[in-house]
């Protein structure tokens, strides 16, 4: 079977074509090697990324990366090799390198390519290639826009750490000895700024950034950067709280990580080495009742969109969490063998969570706010102080005390605690404040009850 959508170029020096040719080229060199089945990735990528600091530019970097991949299974022997040239008699040494690896390697009875029913056939086009030609020029400009309006919030923006504007587009071709052959054009672009207030002998930072496939999908630089410097300056006059268990409410730019804790838990590798606080928790209620997580693999141009998985499973739409009670775990092949089930289609991770609320409608921020009442507003956290074997959470934080609904002031040099387990089923709201900023669609989070701990 073969699955190609084929769309103009603007940066590459071969076409999707090629890359299937060089793919088909290295299984046949694994076949002709004695390999009994094998895959391969060959893809290319190339990105500009201009910044500007302080209105001048800083630094302009071109980045041209190519790549091939093979894994060759000799039974359940399994070797792998790489390499970053792509002439033929490289790709025929790395593909003889991988087989010397599988030759030396112990059997593994749960290793080898997903299944052949699984694969991808009439695979959609989803509108993930969006090229921006931007010249440099135009690039400095947008930056420099950007970190202008950041410095205009307020006199107090003493300092920048610059402003930048990417772009990214690439190809890739994946092909395996069940006959599979596919691969895609893809592209993502981002404006972003960070900028530094100063007041009295305190000093506080913070940025903002948009991302997207299309170039016409951003925020303005303008709003971007109005949005950088709104953020650093209310950080100004900070104050520290005394410890307290009060309701916490994650920022929506913190929400997906909470979101990417429960993927960690439910993901093959955790489970099937038994490091995870969700040990065998498919059917049962693992988050709050209102939480309704899907699973959506095909929105046209979102960011964690994909048609087949990296062993070329076919991705599907799922319910992942409903209702609280979870309806599927995370699994490649490999893991989905090891745990005595079928993979997921997340060879590679997971495809657009978009995570809702369902009883009644979801509030913005300053709804969540009232509904909160009095307790603390994280915007920023610190270390990484996760437990997953037992769900312990601990980390530092900065953010904001708010009383009856309302920010007092902002705080910082806090630590938050709990256990995700509890958090998980302590969540009482979901905000309608959507941030689309990679592969976990979420607004702010509203917990219950944590420990804070500070004076």
């Amino acid at each position: 079977m073969s699955v190609t959508h084929v769309a103009p170029t603007t940066g590459f020096s071969h076409t999707l074509d090629d890359l299937r040719e060089m793919s088909a080229r290295v299984l046949a060199l694994a076949k002709t090697a004695g390999a009994s089945a094998a895959e391969a990735e060959v893809s290319f990528g190339v990105g500009q990324n201009v910044s500007v600091r302080m209105g001048e530019t800083e630094t302009i970097e071109y980045n041209r990366d190519k790549g091939m991949s093979v894994t060759v299974y000799f039974g359940q022997q399994k070797g792998h090799a790489s390499t970053s040239d792509l002439n033929p008699q490289a790709l025929q040494d790395t593909v003889a390198a991988a087989c010397n690896i599988a030759r030396y390697t112990a059997k593994d009875e749960f290793c080898g390519l997903a299944d052949a029913a699984l694969m991808a056939r009439n695979v959609p086009d989803l509108d993930l290639h969006h090229p921006w030609t931007i010249s440099v020029d135009d690039a400095v400009r947008l930056a420099t826009e950007c970190e202008d309006a950041a410095r205009a919030v307020d006199k107090r923006i003493t300092n920048s750490e610059g402003a930048s504007v990417s772009t990214y587009e690439g190809l890739f071709s994946y092909a395996n000895s069940h006959g599979f052959s596919g691969g895609y054009l893809s592209s993502r672009h981002s404006i972003s700024c960070s900028v530094i207030a100063e007041e009295a002998d305190a000093m506080q930072r913070d940025y903002w950034y948009s991302t997207a496939r299309s170039a016409d999908w951003l925020d303005s630089p303008k709003n971007i950067g109005q949005l950088a410097g709104e953020r650093t300056v209310r950080r100004l006059g900070c104050r520290r709280i005394k410890t307290a268990q009060v309701p916490v409410l994650f920022d929506a730019s913190l929400a997906s990580g909470l979101i990417s804790h429960l993927v960690s838990a439910i993901s093959g590798g955790s489970l099937y080495r038994k490091s995870s606080f969700l040990l065998d928790s498919l059917g049962k209620p693992v988050m709050s009742s209102i939480v309704n997580i899907s699973e959506q693999p095909h929105i046209p141009g979102a960011l964690a969109s994909a048609p087949f998985d990296n062993e070329g499973v076919a991705t599907t739409p799922r319910m992942l969490v409903e209702n609280g009670v979870l309806q599927g775990y995370v699994l490649s092949s490999y893991s989905a063998r090891k745990l005595g089930m079928q993979t997921t289609g997340n060879a590679g991770g997971n495809h657009n969570l978009l995570v809702s609320q369902q009883g009644k409608p979801a509030e913005d921020l300053n709804g969540l706010l009232r509904q909160m009442g009095t307790g603390l507003l994280v915007t920023e956290l610190l270390g990484h102080g996760i437990n997953m074997v037992t769900g312990d959470y601990s980390r530092g934080a900065a953010g904001f005390w708010v009383e009856n609904g309302v920010i007092v002031h902002p705080v910082e040099e806090i630590t938050i605690a709990g256990n995700l387990r509890d958090m998980f089923m302590q969540i009482v709201a979901i905000g309608s404040d959507v941030l689309i900023q990679g592969s976990k669609q979420v607004g702010s989070i509203l917990i219950e009850q944590m420990t804070v701990a500070g004076d």
